[in-house]
């Protein structure tokens, strides 16, 4: 389980794994700004008794992954006219997804993306159809203006800095996952701080989010190539939640041929202890429903 590195281009991508790599392989993308270590050990650990080789990875410029600091995030004036001039695309960022499955010798995986991680996994779905064995989306959406947006309220969340101090760091993590989770869970303030901890001591870049937030603004509605996808698919969307509204994984799984839709009341943007087992019984039936062999038909 310690951390390892794969050289993908000109980026090195940081990533962990749980269980047998002779188990089929899920790889498991986060969202934007956030460390794989949001995916909880305790998470990726069941998921892994569950019979499968599970990857996280550090998106680039999060983490221990490469912070391309080189590369100036585009202001806020520009995010805000959806500006298609990014510093890198959501394809680059499924590219680096592929670079640590071709690491570790893997020919094909089931995609498990959360937020921004599902867009990811969208576009490797897409992309790179041949390397997608199944897809979970978890409160994500299509890249649509028309749907899963976020409430106002949320701007000021997301767009305060966090503050360069470790205490502060924690505590600013600990209540805005508080304040973007819902009402039908405890918000785990345990494991919100264990990640926020964890989060601050393997190292941060306040400017990465920002170039991270310029690649999804900048991509285009996915809706007609999603329309093309053929892989097993399940979407899951909290209820209550106002970062990605719901629209958007209705959008999702309207859009994806055959994909069964799983919305979690009370849930918000996040995942609480307690929807883990929806959840994973939900990524274990996906991937269960792409290893099923197809019946022949009889005449």
């Amino acid at each position: 389980m310690s951390e390892q590195f794969a050289r993908v281009g000109d980026v090195d991508i940081c990533f962990e794994t749980f269980g047998d790599a002779g188990d089929p392989a899920i790889l498991l993308i986060m969202g934007l700004g956030t460390q794989m270590v949001a995916w909880h050990d305790d998470f990726c650990t069941e998921l892994a008794g569950r019979g499968f080789f599970v990857i996280r990875h550090d998106n680039r410029d999060i983490g221990r992954s490469t912070h391309l600091r080189q590369l100036e995030p585009p202001p806020l004036w520009k995010l805000a006219i959806r500006n298609r001039n990014a510093p890198y695309t959501l394809a680059d960022m499924a590219g680096d997804s592929i670079g640590v499955l071709d690491h570790l010798g893997i020919e094909k995986a089931h995609l498990v993306g959360a937020s921004m991680g599902g867009m990811i996994a969208q576009t490797i779905a897409i992309r790179h159809p041949e390397r997608a064995l199944s897809l979970v989306s978890i409160f994500s959406n299509t890249g649509s203006f028309w749907s899963g947006q976020p409430a106002l309220s949320m701007y000021a969340v997301l767009l305060r800095p966090a503050p360069r101090d470790r205490e502060g760091f924690i505590e600013h993590g600990v209540k805005m996952f508080t304040k973007i989770g819902g009402s039908g869970y405890e918000p785990g303030i345990e494991d919100l701080r264990t990640i926020a901890e964890r989060s601050f001591d393997r190292g941060g870049d306040p400017a990465g989010p920002g170039r991270q937030l310029a690649a999804i603004v900048a991509d285009r509605d996915r809706s007609p190539q999603l329309r093309r996808l053929t892989l097993p698919t399940t979407v899951i969307h909290g209820t209550e939640d106002k970062l990605i509204r719901r629209s958007g994984g209705r959008a999702t799984a309207k859009a994806i041929p055959g994909a069964r839709l799983i919305e979690i009341e009370g849930m918000g943007h996040g995942l609480p202890r307690g929807a883990w087992p929806q959840i994973l019984d939900a990524i274990e039936a996906t991937a269960l429903r792409a290893q099923a062999p197809v019946s022949s038909a009889r005449g």
